[in-house]
């Protein structure tokens, strides 16, 4: 049987920028962007590495919309 090719969702650029704000934030230089504080999560890095690559224009997914709009409109 043949594998379907599947299509990478983020790309190898993505990947590289993630990784740089991974060792920043085990060095401790990694800083958030308007407070300038240090980073300290796991979470918060990628969401840094991410943004950073989507500002380069690399391949990566659009943000996911927040909970709490979808929480309201299931309210109503």
């Amino acid at each position: 049987m043949a594998r379907k090719q599947s299509t990478r969702k983020y790309s190898k650029k993505a990947a590289a920028k993630v990784g740089r704000a991974m060792k920043k934030r085990k060095a401790g230089t990694l800083k958030s962007g308007r407070s300038g504080r240090k980073v300290k999560s796991r979470k918060q890095a990628i969401a840094i590495g991410l943004s950073e690559a989507r500002a380069a224009g690399a391949k990566v997914p659009k943000k996911a919309a927040k909970k709490t709009a979808k929480k309201r409109k299931a309210k109503n």
